[in-house]
């Protein structure tokens, strides 16, 4: 997933991320590391709050733009 990528991308940290979507920092952290993967909710919060789709996330696709 690219989601470390677009982390520091936006120079946010893990906690930041975490608190923002009430989550713990530990989850963000085995969702960066593949140690765990996001759910459907998590993925839908994590796309929006970076303003990309889902596919982008997953790396299905290269585009990072929402279609809608």
């Amino acid at each position: 997933m690219r989601l470390r990528a677009l982390r520091k991308q936006k120079n946010i940290s893990q906690l930041k991320l975490a608190m923002d979507l009430n989550m713990s920092q530990n989850s963000i952290s085995r969702y960066e590391t593949g140690e765990r993967e996001a759910d459907y909710r998590t993925l839908i919060l994590l796309a929006d709050y970076f303003d990309v789709s889902i596919d982008y996330l997953l790396e299905r696709t290269d585009n990072p733009k929402v279609q809608r």
